[in-house]
C-alpha cells in the first residue's frame, strides 16, 4: 500500500529529529575542540589543527568524485539486491582509487605542502592524507545508510565516532600528548567507524567484485559537482588558507573560533539537506511534484524559524560566547581575538544565505543539471578568492567574513534563477516577518540584559530562545495543523 502524504511528511520529520540530534553532537565537537585545543596546547597548536580540517574540507571533493551524493540520487527508488551490491561496491572501487592517489600526493610532497600551510609539521600532512582516504570511504558507507533511510543506524555510528574521538583527543591533550596525537585519534577512530560500517553493508546486501556497469551514468552525473563541491569549498574556506599564509596560526586560530560560532546554523542546513536529498528523489521520480514543493516550502520555513533569531543573537552576544569558547585567544592575543566578535554576526548571517541556496538547489539536482551547480560555485569562488586576496592583507579576518557574505549572496542568486526556471515552491513571507518581529523583540530584551559574565551569557540565551518561541507562538508564526503535526510525530507508533 502507498503511504498518504501524512505518513510521508511524519517519517520525514522524524528522520529530520532523529539527524538533528546527530548533527547537534556532531556540530558541537569544534566548538568543544576550539577550547580545550586552544587552552591545552596553545592559539598556534590550534590553527594547524584548524588548518588539517580545511585541508580535509578541500580534498574530500576529489577523492570522493561527487559519488555519495551520485550514490544517494540513483539508489533510492531501487529495491534489487543485486543491483544495489554492484553499484555500490562500483562506486567504493573508485573511491577507493582516487582516495589512493590524493594520499600518495600528501605522502610524497608532505614537506612541501607543510612548510607552506602547516607550520612545518610534515607528519600531521602525512596523517591527514591516510584521514582524507578512510573518512573517503566511509562516506560511501554512510551514504548507503543515508540512502535506505537508515537513519538510526547512520546516528550511532556518527555519534559513536564523535564521541570516542572527543573522550581520546581530550584524555591524550590533557595528559601532555602532543597535537599530532589528536590527529592520528581521527584516523584511528575514523577507520574504525569504517571497518563497522562495511561488516553491516555486507551483512545487508552481501559482498561482490565491481563491475563498474553504471560507472558512466553515475560520472555523468557526479563529476559536474566535484567542482561544485570544491569551489564551495574555495568560498567556505579558502579564507582560511590564506589567513593561514598570509598572518599566520594565531589570526587563522581565532578566525576558525569565530567562524565556528558563527557558522552554528549550518548543522540545520546540513540536517535538513541530509534527509531531504533522499526523500525528495523517491517523490520527484515517483512524479509527486505538489509534495516536492511542499516539503522544499516547510524546510525553507523551519530553517529560517531557528536562523534568523541566531543572526540576532550573534550579533548581541558574540564578544561574551567567544570568550567562553576560546578564552586563551582573548586573554593571549586581545587584539587580534576583538575582531573575532564581529565576525561571528557576518557568517551567521552567510551561513543562513548559503542555507537557503542549498535547500533551493535540491531542484537543480532532482532534475539533473548538476552542470549548472557547478558553474555556479565556480564562480562564486573566484569572486570569494579575488575580494580575500584584496582585503585580507588590509583589513584581516573581517575582511574574509566580508567576501564569504558576497560569494554566498552571488551564489545563491543565481541557484535561485535557475531553479525557479524548473519549477517553483511557495515562501511563507508572513512567517519570515513575523519571524523578523519575534527577533527584534527578542533582541531588546537581550541588549537590556548586557550579560558580562558567562552564567549570565548562558542564562541569556536560553532566556532569549524562550521569549522568543513564545513570541512566535502568540503571533500564530505555526498554524494548529502543524501543532497537530508536531504532536503526532512525538506519539510512537
Amino acid at each position: 500500500m502507498l503511504e498518504n502524504k501524512q505518513d510521508v511528511y511524519r517519517k520525514f520529520a522524524r528522520d529530520i529529529v532523529v539527524i538533528g540530534f546527530t548533527n547537534v553532537l556532531a556540530g558541537l565537537a569544534p566548538l568543544l575542540f576550539l577550547p580545550l585545543i586552544d587552552n591545552s596546547l596553545g592559539t598556534y597548536d590550534y590553527g594547524i589543527w584548524s588548518q588539517v580540517q580545511v585541508t580535509i574540507g578541500f580534498l574530500m571533493p576529489l577523492a570522493g568524485l561527487g559519488i555519495p551524493y551520485a550514490l544517494v540520487r540513483f539508489l533510492a527508488t531501487k529495491v534489487d539486491k543485486a543491483q544495489i551490491r554492484e553499484e555500490y561496491y562500483s562506486a567504493l572501487a573508485l573511491v577507493l582509487i582516487s582516495g589512493l592517489v590524493i594520499f600518495a600526493f600528501l605522502f610524497f610532497f608532505a614537506d612541501s605542502i607543510a612548510g607552506a600551510f602547516f607550520g612545518g609539521a610534515t607528519r600531521i600532512v602525512q596523517i591527514t592524507g591516510l584521514i582524507v582516504l578512510v573518512w573517503a570511504l566511509d562516506s560511501i558507507c554512510l551514504n548507503l545508510f543515508r540512502t535506505f533511510r537508515q537513519m538510526k543506524l547512520y546516528s550511532i555510528l556518527a555519534i559513536g565516532e564523535v564521541g570516542v574521538s572527543l573522550g581520546v583527543i581530550t584524555y591524550l591533550v590533557l595528559t601532555g600528548h602532543g597535537l599530532f596525537s589528536a590527529v592520528i585519534t581521527v584516523f584511528i577512530v575514523r577507520a574504525i567507524v569504517l571497518a563497522v560500517s562495511s561488516i553491516i553493508i555486507g551483512y545487508q546486501i552481501g559482498i561482490t567484485w565491481p563491475r563498474f556497469s553504471k560507472v558512466r551514468e553515475y560520472l555523468r552525473f557526479c563529476l559536474p559537482t566535484v567542482p561544485a563541491s570544491i569551489t564551495g569549498w574555495v568560498v567556505a574556506f579558502s579564507d582560511r588558507s590564506i589567513i593561514m599564509y598570509v598572518l599566520g596560526p594565531v589570526h587563522q586560530g581565532v578566525y576558525t573560533g569565530g567562524y565556528l560560532i558563527g557558522n552554528i546554523p549550518y548543522m540545520i542546513t546540513g540536517l535538513l539537506s541530509f534527509v531531504l536529498l533522499p526523500a525528495l528523489s523517491k517523490l520527484y521520480d515517483e512524479d509527486k511534484i505538489s509534495e516536492v514543493k511542499t516539503h522544499l516550502s516547510h524546510t525553507i520555513k523551519y530553517f529560517l524559524a531557528l536562523t534568523i533569531p541566531f543572526i540576532f543573537g550573534a550579533a548581541l552576544l558574540a564578544e561574551q560566547i567567544f570568550k567562553i569558547f576560546s578564552p586563551g585567544a582573548v586573554m593571549s592575543f586581545p587584539d587580534v581575538a576583538s575582531k573575532g566578535y564581529f565576525i561571528v554576526p557576518l557568517v551567521a548571517l552567510s551561513t543562513m544565505i548559503l542555507g537557503i541556496c542549498v535547500i533551493v538547489e535540491h531542484i537543480l539536482v532532482l532534475v539533473k543539471k548538476t552542470r549548472i551547480v557547478g558553474i555556479t560555485w565556480t564562480v562564486a569562488a573566484v569572486v570569494n578568492l579575488a575580494i580575500n586576496i584584496i582585503v585580507i592583507p588590509r583589513i584581516g579576518i573581517l575582511g574574509a567574513a566580508i567576501s564569504t557574505l558576497a560569494a554566498y549572496s552571488l551564489a545563491l542568486g543565481i541557484v535561485v534563477y535557475y531553479s525557479f526556471k524548473e519549477f517553483r515552491f511557495s515562501i511563507d513571507w508572513r512567517f519570515v516577518i513575523k519571524s523578523l518581529a519575534a527577533s527584534i523583540v527578542m533582541s531588546l530584551i537581550i541588549w537590556g540584559i548586557a550579560p558580562q559574565t558567562n552564567a549570565r551569557t548562558i542564562l541569556t540565551v536560553v532566556a532569549g530562545v524562550v521569549v522568543y518561541a513564545a513570541l512566535l507562538i502568540s503571533l500564530k508564526g505555526f498554524s494548529r495543523a502543524e501543532f497537530r503535526f508536531f504532536r503526532g510525530l512525538l506519539k510512537l507508533r
